[in-house]
């Protein structure tokens, strides 16, 4: 499941506003690349809509099916927006509203059915 957390105007190409939905996924517990320890996550994203904000507002904290899964993408340049430390990225985070709970095994190199 993933939540809607808040609302955000953002800006297109043409200077037009439209509000964008910000979701949550479910808490995981990963560990540090760096030092091994385990923290707690949450992985967040946006996704435009066709409706007002006000109309928006109205979604926050109703729940969806699905997950917010990470996708490799080229790489990118990031500007932490607290610390302004700039990120080269290699992912980004998409909204699955049918997940699979299938894990796919390989025999021999060809998928197992």
């Amino acid at each position: 499941m993933v939540t809607i957390t808040g609302v955000e105007l953002r800006v297109n190409a043409k200077s037009e506003s439209f509000p964008v939905l910000l979701i949550s996924g479910d808490l995981e517990i990963v560990n540090s690349r760096t030092t091994g320890n385990a923290y707690a996550t949450v992985r967040k994203m946006s996704i435009p809509c066709t409706f007002s904000e006000d109309l928006a507002r109205t979604m926050i904290g109703k729940q969806l099916p699905g997950e917010i899964q990470r996708k490799e993408t080229e790489p990118y340049e990031y500007t932490n927006k607290t610390t302004g430390e700039v990120l080269t990225l290699t992912h980004s985070y998409a909204y699955n509203p049918n997940p699979s709970n299938l894990v796919e095994q390989v025999i021999q190199g060809s998928p197992a059915h």
